[in-house]
């Protein structure tokens, strides 16, 4: 069993004034379901209809997703905009139910004996990566998605995720600190220029399949699942880096991170 942990939320497309089911923890257990996997989510959804839609959403994708706490109040949600240039940004952000979600003791028990778990945004100042590390588990997770400085460190991390600017020179950058840190394995996403990861042993890079794009949020939580999935099958990094790149090209086709109706906006 695979699982992932912490946020979820609501995208909300202002101007098409549709919304998707999405969230970095989310995005990623779909897709790994999707590649065959067995997966379970934890995370928290607020006691509103969209708690239960994001709830119907992963189950019917094939996530596990009884380790999902309902919480009083509402549901996460982003807002999505388009700028002068015609560009997707967020235009707010709310965490919600997500906002303060630790796993339990007895949930982090779980989580332990999992073959691997891959951490979203959890403000828990780094709390849950550390205790799964210490126990050996193969923990993942996106630094780049995470609110607590704690968070940005690579320490105890089967492989650390982190997402940067066009410039491969800045990504090598960061891979480094990040193998520096503590990751055994770094893989950072440079947009349109590419991707690359390490281990201290070897390097790889590649670059992005072109694809007439519909829709680019949810595409790095793709990538993300897609590596993490031919990292466990035991592929090489040129080619768990090809599989995170052909998964998130796929995603780049459709609106939100995984395929799914939208909802309507009011």
């Amino acid at each position: 069993m695979l699982a992932t942990v912490g946020d979820n939320c609501i995208d909300r497309y202002l101007a098409l004034k549709q919304s998707t089911v999405g969230g970095n923890a989310v995005n990623v257990a779909v897709h790994l379901a999707a590649a065959g996997l067995a997966v379970a989510y934890f995370g928290a959804v607020g006691s509103d209809g969209e708690g239960q839609r994001i709830l119907a959403a992963l189950r019917e994708n094939g996530v596990d997703a009884s380790g999902a706490r309902v919480l009083a109040g509402t549901t996460a949600f982003t807002d999505i905009a388009v700028d002068t240039a015609g560009e997707r940004i967020i235009a707010f952000e709310d965490f919600g139910a997500c906002a303060g979600y630790r796993p339990t003791a007895a949930e982090t028990d779980a989580l332990r004996r999992c073959r691997h778990v891959h951490i979203g945004w959890l403000d828990d100042g780094g709390e849950l990566k550390d205790a799964l590390a210490a126990s050996g588990t193969s923990v993942s997770q996106d630094l780049s998605v995470s609110q607590a400085p704690d968070h940005g460190k690579s320490e105890g991390l089967a492989i650390a995720f982190i997402s940067a600017g066009p410039s491969i020179e800045d990504g090598r950058r960061l891979l480094a600190e990040a193998l520096a840190g503590g990751a055994r394995t770094a893989v950072v996403t440079c947009g349109a220029s590419g991707s690359l990861a390490g281990n201290g042993l070897e390097m790889a890079e590649t670059g992005v399949l072109p694809v007439e794009v519909v829709d680019t949020l949810g595409a790095g939580d793709t990538f993300i699942a897609g590596f993490v999935a031919a990292s466990l099958a035991g592929a090489g990094l040129r080619t768990c880096l090809e599989a995170g790149r052909d998964a998130a090209a796929a995603t780049c086709r459709h609106l939100g991170g995984f395929p799914q109706a939208p909802g309507n906006l009011a």
